[in-house]
């Protein structure tokens, strides 16, 4: 995304800000005041996905958003930096120069993962997952998904073929095949995330390098508390899969939201919020 031409007609704008630490020149968007509260995306999205909760949320806490690596505003050099373990280095590095201590975390799909990593690297008591993509992918996929990825993100002509022929059409049908439905401003901003090739990128490089296993291994010794948003309808991340890692946490609770989808805070903020309030206030 281009910070010049897109920025101004992206939400919340006069929040964003530039940060330059390690390869990237991170999209912050920052308000409100109170202990820190750092918003994660999933894989795809931006700090767009938040823009209903932020208001809400900076009544009580500075709202610290962040777009990953490669994606949305943030610009990443780098792509073997893409990874679940080089993402959480690198944030904890951001975090720590610019003076961040985030009191909770609340992290969307992937994102979500990054959190329960960050909840140790940066001593972070509480974390929020809405619909935690915290599984591998079973059988055949398990295999054969991460070398699809990996081909696709060395090819330079990946991104194009993605992005060629974007509309709000298509941009439906994949928001829609997660479960989720969502109005005609959220659908405008995932229509244009879809549109740009850098972004696109970005996804398909941080999939390439992405990884669960070491996470997965380590969910017994964290020992943030945790609470689990899941989706009735998630399409894109069963509602089982926080289940079975809530069972492996050592203070997790696992909450579900009625006829949502993968994309609940966006779905439903109202709904969303209602759950995360209380869990931040405890």
């Amino acid at each position: 995304m281009d910070w010049a031409r897109d920025l101004p007609t992206w939400s919340l704008p006069e929040l964003s800000k530039r940060v330059v630490c390690g390869p990237h020149r991170w999209h912050v968007q920052i308000t409100g005041t109170g202990p820190d509260l750092l918003l994660l995306p999933g894989a795809g999205a931006s700090t767009h996905t938040w823009r209903e909760l932020i208001p809400a949320l900076a009544a009580t806490h500075r709202v610290i958003a962040i777009d990953l690596p490669g994606q949305g505003f943030t610009q990443s050099p780098n792509a073997s930096r893409s990874g679940l373990e080089e993402t959480v280095e690198d944030l904890t590095a951001l975090a720590r120069a610019e003076g961040w201590s985030p009191a909770a975390m609340i992290g969307h799909s992937a994102g979500a993962a990054i959190a329960l990593c960050l909840s140790h690297t940066l001593d972070v008591p509480k974390l929020v997952g809405i619909n935690p993509a915290l599984d591998n992918f079973d059988g055949v996929a398990g295999w054969l998904f991460p070398i699809l990825a990996k081909l696709l993100a060395a090819n330079p002509f990946t991104a194009n073929v993605f992005t060629f022929g974007a509309s709000p059409a298509r941009a439906r049908r994949l928001i829609e095949g997660t479960g989720s439905t969502i109005g005609e401003d959220a659908l405008a901003f995932y229509t244009r995330l879809t549109a740009d090739r850098n972004h696109v990128n970005g996804a398909l490089q941080m999939m390439a390098h992405w990884s669960l296993d070491d996470l997965l291994d380590a969910l017994p010794q964290i020992t943030a508390q945790v609470l689990f948003l899941t989706g009735e309808n998630d399409k894109a991340v069963p509602p089982e899969v926080a289940g079975r890692a809530a069972e492996r946490l050592a203070n997790a609770t696992v909450r579900t939201l009625p006829g949502l989808g993968h994309l609940a805070h966006e779905e439903d903020p109202a709904r969303v919020l209602s759950e995360i309030t209380p869990f931040l206030a405890t």
